[in-house]
């Protein structure tokens, strides 16, 4: 690897002062006075991020009809909805064998995943409505741009909200000492992220229902949708947080470690959206299974398929981990995953 120092300091004395010739360091008044108006600046642009997400969750209470989640019965069905998402995320949480993350981390973490989602929600809209206005939206190639819209701007923007959320906090806490703590944290903003995304669906299917036996019947059914898509966030944003946490403690190579998650998360993601439209249907024509029967299995099985990855991912850490501690059980090698080729 290439010596990434000055060619004066690479081969000065170690007794040397190079103090602004081709080193620096805090020193003088005016020093400090950088220094901090650069910590000042930094601070004030994360705390403007925060603010407008916020800003832009207040509207949707306000204007969008989220605030129907302040009822009885849609608040339940939207927290029932987010109990699959939750189990996953605690159970990645679960398989860090290393220290266990601080609650007000996880938590910081799940607010700024339901913060942040906002900002997708907008990205999404502006650019769907695009696709509507140019007429791209029906017919075979409505499907077509649907399935790029999917791949290059849902799938994208969605993971990379979600790691920002990460990366905003909990990333530049002490506590985030291992890889694997990437994996953890992502899990929880993905489960803010489908949180918010839940009750909103939730909340824009029942708004208009008056009658609480109705209510109670549309929720049900809209609950149960979203309940299995949840756990697909968790997933997703479990790889891209994984590789976060590889490229912290990989900082000669973090741009490209962090975009390999992200385009692994968002290619998951995205293919996801891409075939739950359109795999559940054929199977229920061809089997007579009923439509939602076919939507289970086939989350099931996607979701299966990438969870058992994930965990796989999360397990040659693991033992790694042993390995590195002289704690290796019956000698097992770490094995390589999918994605780590």
């Amino acid at each position: 690897m290439p010596d990434s120092r000055d060619p004066v300091e690479a081969r000065a004395d170690d007794g040397h002062d190079l103090y602004e010739v081709s080193t620096w360091e805090v020193r003088t008044l005016f020093d400090r006075l950088a220094a901090g108006l650069y910590a000042t600046g930094v601070s004030a642009a994360r705390l403007f991020v925060v603010v407008l997400a916020f800003a832009i969750l207040i509207v949707q209470f306000a204007l969008g009809g989220l605030g129907a989640i302040t009822d009885p019965i849609i608040g339940a069905f939207t927290l029932l909805s987010a109990v699959p998402a939750l189990a996953l995320a605690a159970y990645v949480w679960y398989a860090d064998v290393t220290t266990s993350e601080p609650l007000e981390l996880l938590v910081g973490t799940f607010v700024l995943g339901v913060l942040f989602a906002g900002f997708a929600g907008i990205l999404n809209s502006i650019a769907n409505s695009g696709l509507e206005a140019l007429g791209l939206t029906a017919g075979v190639v409505g499907f077509v741009f649907q399935v790029v819209f999917f791949f290059l701007v849902v799938g994208p923007v969605e993971e990379t909200v979600k790691l920002l959320a990460v990366r905003l906090y909990a990333y530049r806490k002490p506590q985030f000492d291992a890889v694997v703590d990437g994996a953890v944290y992502g899990a929880m903003a993905g489960l803010g992220f489908a949180t918010i995304e839940n009750a909103i669906y939730i909340s824009g299917q029942t708004q208009d229902i008056a009658d609480p036996l109705n209510l109670v019947v549309a929720g049900s059914g809209i609950t149960a949708v979203r309940a299995l898509a949840g756990p697909g966030h968790v997933i997703y944003s479990a790889f891209a947080g994984y590789y976060l946490g590889l490229a912290k403690f990989n900082e000669e190579n973090a741009g490209p470690i962090v975009v390999k998650g992200l385009l692994v998360a968002a290619l998951v993601h995205a293919t996801y959206n891409s075939l739950s439209g359109v795999v559940p249907s054929v199977v229920a024509s061809v089997t007579g299974v009923p439509g939602f029967v076919a939507f289970f299995g086939f989350i099931i099985l996607y979701d299966g398929i990438f969870g058992y990855i994930l965990l796989r991912k999360l397990g040659r850490y693991r033992t790694a981990y042993h390995e590195a501690h002289d704690e290796a059980p019956d000698g097992k090698k770490a094995e390589m995953t999918e994605f780590d080729g």
